[in-house]
Parts: structure tokens; C-alpha cells; sequence
């Protein structure tokens, strides 16, 4: 080990592979590997020998740096320092020398989490109660897609006291229709605070062609081998603070470093797989058991815990098949994979930190932003556009992909079975306001204050408690006013003094709310309401759990107590009047469908021309569920003038419209079923107007038909079109980018139109 230091320190700009003795082992890797311990034993090694350049460098200042690392869609067990038989040595690193909270809460989905966790707020108060992909329009203020002025960020109120604030990874704070090369931009991380940002801005990006943002401009995704959007991000978040520290050492930072894993597309190179074979062939029963054992072994849970019984519809895995079984612990190797590997990423920041003096000088933040999601359903998925319409898939396809789970080829999610074991000890996932959905892990890395290492801390807490607590540790007031904007009040309580008094109190209320699913907690009592989408709220079924005693809401107690279920419901009404609940829609997909009146994306005709930046789905014509036309003066000087008119989606899901060896062509890549309209006649040399046309016949489903100068050329049927969203890829004028939507281009790389292009109209209906 001591050899391999020494090549650190002859090599300090050498990238550190964090990745577990015992994993290394497994995979028959024959380089050596560095656990979390390792770190640690570097760390404390070079701190004597870096004291005189962290004295430059400004760690004695009085400001520290700020970081905040979340992951998405990852449950309460996920890691190993809450229970997991996956290897994240660098998080437990940063939990046996900080502080872990196993009482800590945040929002049952992303966007409002992270709203919340950025403001200090609730987030039905500042405009984002629902994901940001739902823009409702001014009817519905707690529903914008957007964080109010009113509201300034972490990043707005630091600005002011003399940091540098970057944004890397997921943002999804911004309307989906605003996600367009040419804004809004006010809602964009720079229109928030950040100095800097690189990532993508919607709810998920491909790991490895991902929808890149630098700053307030589309980039293309690096040319780089076997390059992935996780370590692409931890390469950025090393060279800002490098330069920073380099160029202006005196000077603090906030980092906000937002990975898209664990969320869906699963995506990873294959040796991570392979590191988990045959860790997960015992089945998702036992590894949830196991998890449970040592979360008590840990003290993460109270002795008394009891582990909920299985989720509906998921099946034991004594009963499953031997093929299911089969493909069921690919997802979960995949998904382990995963997480070892942003955790490895995680462990390479850790290290630049610490390489720079910076790292005693620096609070970290980690937590996720919900529980694990159920999206997979209970075959999992290989396509993530089809969950997202709720079309299902056969195992049999699934199945036959089993090989391409992890790689560029799936956009993967593990099977319901699994998502629960992520949960452990919890019942259901995330989008529901039971543990689940809401309970995650929490740790705090802050060793100028920290003192009790590896401490567990049960106090209740939500997510808007962490800047608040942030603000109170660096003696920070907030602001009245910011860029000429009044401030609202934080609503979030700081809990720093939880940082040496393992008995200071927590939050003692805390509504929720998520498309229409509610609950309360007061005082270790939570209620519960179950609602059934078009029902009135009125006839919810309450639930109500003794938290306090029953951890992970195994006793329904409604019955027993009805008048504490009373107070509960009158304490819920009070808090949703409070921070802006009302008014409640029960919308779930359909939310896709909801084009506020005052966006761009409310037109009805949009003219493009070629040399556009891709133009994000979410932000592209919407063309669900209705007739529309696509018309296209091109001019080809020869017949070989071949490529893409225009293409939306990749191989996953989306629609082309392309000439190939003179026939104009129209794909429409349902994901299960693709349909192709090719034309009788070719095209002709010279200048020419192509035409699209779709006539919708009933819901989802109608007649397209290929124009030429005017002559119709080709008809078909297209049975079934995409209910809520056509793709996880947005629209390109004369050529397709990332991934391809036809396979009969796919060889040709963006398969580029070599003839002229004049513009291309939509017309919708």
C-alpha cells in the first residue's frame, strides 16, 4: 500500500480509482485498488506535509467551503455505512468522520427536494411542489416548474458574501418547455446564482450521450473513450476548484454536485458488473434481510425496527422463474455497479480536495433527493421511455436484452423487487409520502466542527433544514432583498447544534404532498392519506403510524386512535393553507400534457432552420395525441443527396423523417413497435417540398402520409403513438445527433443531409 502512496505523491494530477479491496478481488482485477480506508490513510498521511500550503491556500479562513453531493433515486440502504452489501468506501468514509442522521426526510420526488434543499423553503411555497417537467400555469402558482425570486438559492444569498458557486450534474429546476437553446435563462443554474454550470438541465440524462449544458450553452458530449457523464462531471468539479484555488485562494466555494444516478437510465461500464456476480444470485428476500440485520448491527435503526412485508405485485423470490431470476440479478449487478462507481467518482473529488489543503476546510453535504423509484415495475425495464407512458414490457423482450443492461444499448431500471430492498426496512417507493419515498440517508462531513466521528444522529429532519443549518454555521443572515427582489422568511431550522449535542432537538412538523398523496408528521405520529387519482380528497383512506415507536410503519393505529388521526388530518389542512398546497391536482403522467398558455411551446406553428442546436424534447412541438404537418423546401443538387431532414428521440423512442437512396422515409419508434412510411416514387434532384402529415384517427393512434411537391407518395397506419412523452432526446434540423431513431441509419453516424435544407414548419392542429 505504501508503494502505491508513494506513486500518488510522485504523480499528484494522477486520477484516484477508488474502488474496494474486496471488489478488486472479485473482478480478477490484477491493478491495485484503494478502499475508503486507503484514502483516509492518505488524507491523514500528506495533512502534515500540506500544512504550509493549506495555511496558503486560505484553509484558516473563516469562510469554508461549502459542498453538496446528492444522488438520485437512491433508497435509504443504498450505502454501506446504512446497511448495503454494496461497496461505497469513500460515502462511509465521509460517514465514519462526520455524522450520519437516520431520521432525515426530504420530498417523495426530485424537483421539489431539490428546491428545497437549495432555498431553505418548502417547495409548494416557492413554485415547485411537482417535478419541473409540469408547468400548470398561473392557476396553479405552487405548480411553475420553477423556484420564485422570492425564494433566493444558497447560491444568490453566498454570492453576497464573497464565494464562487457552481452547479454539476442533474438541475430539472427549470420548466421543461424553457429548456431551449435560446432560454428563458432566469431559471437556468447562472439565472439562480451559480457562476458556473455543466450538466444537463431535465429529470434524466443518457451516462453516456448525455443533453450537455455548459453555462447557458448546448455543448457536444466530449470525444473522449469510454467517457461517462459521471466522471465527466467530477472532472469538471476538480478543475473549478483547482482553478479557483490556483488563481484566487482566499476566496471561498459552494459546489453543488448532482449526479443523475442512481436514476434511471442504469448506466455503467461492464467490469462494475462484474464485480457483483453472484452477490445478488441468493435473491432480493435475502439481501433485504441482510440489509435489515446490519442496519441494526449499525445502529442506523432502532432494535425494535420491524422489516415490512413485501410490496404488491412483488412476488418471492422463491416463486420467480429461473429466466426471471436470471435477468432480475442482472438489473441488480448493474445497479450495485452503478453506485460503486459514482461513489469511486465521489472518492476522486474527496482526493482533490484534499490534495488542494481544502478538504478540513470544507463542510459536505450528501444525501438523495428521494427513495428508490418503482418505474421498473415488476419486470423491470430495458427502454425507460415506455414506463414513462405506461406502456409495460414483456420479460421475453427483456430477456433478450439481458446483455445490453448497463451499456448504451438499455436505458435499464431495475424490477420493482429491488427497488424495495433499496427501501429497506420500508414499504413502497418513491412518489408515495410513506418512508419510502421520503426517508433517505443524510451525512455531514465537517471535521472544524464535527468532533464525535462517526456519530449517529436521530433527530427528525427535512431537507429544508440544510441551508438554514449551512447559514447558522457560517454565521450568515439572510438577505432581505436580492437583485431588488423582497425575501421570503427560510422555513427550514438550522440543526447545527445536533453537530456536538447528540440530544438537541429536530423538526416537529412536517407536511407533504405529492400529486394529490398526503401526509403529516408531528411529534413521532405520522398520517397518511391514500388517494385514488379522480377521487375527491374527501375520501382519502387516513393511515397513522407512532413513528416514534414504530420506525417503519408496519401498525396502522387509525382505528385505534382516531382522535390523534383527527388532530393530525386538522394539523395537516393548517400547514397545506400555510405554504401554499392548495390548490391539489391528483395529475401523475398526464402532467407531460400540461402546455401553460404563456409558453413558447403553446404555439401552433414553429419554423426552424438548419444550423439549430438540438432543441429539447420538452421543449420541441407537441405533437401528442393530435394532428399536425411537417413541410420542408430542401434542394438536392444530385441524387446520391442523402440524410436526415429532421429527427426527435434515438433508439429508445421518436420519429425521422430522412432520404435514403432517393425514397423519402418517416419512422416513428413507438419502442415496442416501430412504423415506417417509405414513398413509391423518389425523390427528385433540384429544388422540391416535402410534406408530413398525420391525421389523428382516435386517441393515440392515426394516418401519416408523405407529401412531394404536393403529390402525396406513400401512406400508413400508426397504431399507437406516445400517451405522455416521445423521448428522452430532443429534436435536430438536418441531421441526428446522439443516438439514432432509425436503425436503418445507424451505421452512418449522424447521418447528416448532404442536400440544402430552406427551414422546416410545423403545423399542429
Amino acid at each position: 500500500m505504501d508503494k502505491g502512496l508513494k506513486v500518488l505523491r510522485k504523480s499528484p494530477f494522477q486520477k484516484l480509482t477508488v474502488v474496494a479491496s474486496a471488489l478488486a478481488l472479485m473482478s480478477g482485477c490484477s491493478s491495485k485498488m484503494i478502499t475508503g480506508q486507503e484514502v483516509k490513510a492518505e488524507v491523514l498521511k500528506t495533512k502534515s506535509n500540506e500544512q504550509n500550503k493549506t495555511q496558503k491556500n486560505g484553509e484558516n479562513s473563516s469562510k469554508p467551503n461549502i459542498v453538496y453531493i446528492v444522488l438520485d433515486d437512491s433508497g435509504f440502504s443504498d450505502i454501506g455505512s446504512y446497511g448495503s452489501e454494496i461497496k461505497t468506501p469513500n460515502l462511509d468514509w465521509l460517514a465514519e468522520n462526520g455524522l450520519r442522521y437516520n431520521n432525515s426526510h426530504v420530498t417523495p420526488v426530485c424537483s421539489p427536494t431539490r428546491a428545497s434543499l437549495l432555498t431553505g423553503r418548502n417547495p409548494h411555497d416557492i413554485g415547485m411542489s411537482t417535478v419541473a417537467n409540469f408547468d400548470m400555469g398561473p392557476d396553479y402558482p405552487n405548480k411553475r416548474g420553477r423556484i420564485y425570486p422570492e425564494a433566493g438559492t444558497i447560491a444568490e444569498v453566498l454570492n453576497e458574501h464573497g464565494y464562487n458557486n457552481y452547479a454539476l450534474g442533474k438541475w430539472h429546476l427549470a420548466p421543461a418547455h424553457q429548456v431551449t437553446p435560446a432560454g428563458p435563462y432566469e431559471n437556468w443554474p447562472l439565472g439562480k446564482g451559480f457562476d458556473r454550470f455543466y450538466g444537463f438541465l431535465e429529470d434524466s440524462g443518457d451516462q453516456y450521450r448525455p443533453e450537455l449544458i455548459q453555462d447557458n450553452s448546448p455543448v457536444d458530449v466530449p470525444k473522449k473513450e469510454n467517457y461517462h457523464f459521471s466522471e465527466d462531471i467530477v472532472d469538471r468539479a476538480n478543475q473549478y476548484v483547482t482553478d479557483q484555488v490556483s488563481v484566487n485562494p482566499d476566496k471561498p466555494f459552494f459546489l453543488y454536485l448532482s449526479f443523475g444516478a442512481q436514476h434511471q437510465p442504469v448506466q455503467v461500464p461492464q467490469k462494475y458488473i462484474d464485480m457483483y456476480k453472484g452477490v445478488y444470485d441468493k435473491g432480493w428476500d435475502k439481501i433485504r434481510e441482510d440489509r435489515f440485520n446490519k442496519q441494526k448491527e449499525l445502529g442506523i435503526i432502532p432494535k425494535d425496527t420491524k422489516l415490512t412485508g413485501l410490496n404488491p405485485g412483488v412476488k418471492p423470490w422463491a416463486q420467480l422463474s429461473e429466466e426471471e431470476k436470471k435477468v432480475f440479478v442482472r438489473f441488480q449487478e448493474t445497479y450495485a455497479g452503478f453506485l460503486t462507481h459514482t461513489d469511486e467518482q465521489i472518492g476522486r473529488f474527496i482526493h482533490q480536495l484534499s490534495t488542494l489543503g481544502q478538504l478540513d476546510n470544507t463542510m459536505i453535504v450528501f444525501l438523495s433527493d428521494n427513495g428508490t423509484s418503482s418505474m421498473g415495475k415488476n419486470t423491470g425495464s430495458i427502454n425507460h421511455t415506455l414506463p414513462y407512458n405506461d406502456v409495460p414490457e414483456k420479460l421475453a423482450d427483456v430477456v433478450k436484452h439481458i446483455d445490453d443492461i448497463g451499456s448504451d444499448r438499455a436505458g435499464a431500471e431495475f424490477p420493482t423487487g429491488w427497488a424495495q430492498v433499496s427501501n429497506t426496512p420500508f414499504k413502497f417507493y418513491k412518489a408515495t409520502t410513506f418512508e419510502a419515498g421520503v426517508h433517505t440517508p443524510l451525512i455531514i462531513y465537517y471535521p472544524k466542527k464535527i468532533k464525535d466521528k462517526g456519530g449517529i444522529r436521530n433527530q427528525y429532519l427535512h431537507v429544508s433544514d440544510i441551508t438554514p443549518t449551512v447559514y447558522d454555521v457560517l454565521g450568515i443572515d439572510l438577505p432581505k432583498e436580492i437583485n431588488g427582489v423582497k425575501q421570503m422568511p427560510l422555513q427550514g431550522k438550522s440543526f447545527a447544534d445536533t453537530f456536538d449535542n447528540p440530544k438537541a432537538s429536530g423538526r416537529d412538523v412536517q407536511y407533504y404532498e405529492n400529486n394529490g398523496q398526503r401526509a403529516i408528521y408531528e411529534d413521532g405520529w405520522k398520517a397518511v392519506a391514500l388517494h385514488k387519482s379522480g377521487d375527491p380528497y374527501e375520501n382519502d383512506n387516513w393511515q397513522l403510524y407512532h413513528t416514534a415507536e414504530d420506525f417503519s410503519e408496519t401498525q396502522d393505529l387509525a382505528a385505534k386512535y382516531p382522535k390523534k388521526l383527527k388532530e393530525l388530518q386538522a394539523l395537516w389542512e393548517r400547514e397545506a393553507r400555510k405554504y401554499g398546497v392548495f390548490p391539489m391536482t391528483d395529475i401523475a403522467g398526464d402532467g407531460f400534457l400540461t402546455i401553460p398558455s404563456d409558453s413558447n411551446r403553446a404555439k401552433n406553428s414553429f419554423t426552424f432552420y438548419p444550423g439549430m442546436s438540438r432543441l429539447s424534447e420538452a421543449a420541441s412541438p407537441f405533437i401528442i395525441n393530435r394532428s399536425y404537418s411537417i413541410t420542408i423546401p430542401i434542394n438536392r443538387n444530385k441524387a446520391s443527396d442523402d440524410g436526415v431532414l429532421l429527427a426527435l428521440g434515438g433508439y429508445e423512442s421518436g420519429y425521422a423523417l430522412y432520404i435514403k437512396s432517393n425514397k423519402l422515409i418517416y419512422e416513428y419508434n413507438m419502442g415496442n413497435a416501430v412504423y415506417r412510411i417509405q414513398s413509391n416514387s423518389e425523390v427528385p434532384t433540384g429544388p422540391s417540398t416535402i410534406r408530413y402529415d398525420f391525421t389523428k384517427t382516435e386517441a393515440n393512434k392515426g394516418i401519416g402520409c408523405l407529401f412531394i411537391n404536393g403529390q402525396e407518395v406513400a401512406e400508413g397506419t400508426i397504431e399507437h403513438t406516445h400517451q405522455y412523452k416521445i423521448a428522452f432526446e430532443g429534436l435536430d434540423i438536418g441531421k441526428d445527433t446522439l443516438y439514432p431513431v432509425s436503425s436503418e441509419y445507424k451505421d452512418e453516424g449522424e447521418f447528416k443531409f448532404t442536400g440544402e435544407i430552406e427551414k422546416v414548419i410545423y403545423q399542429l392542429n
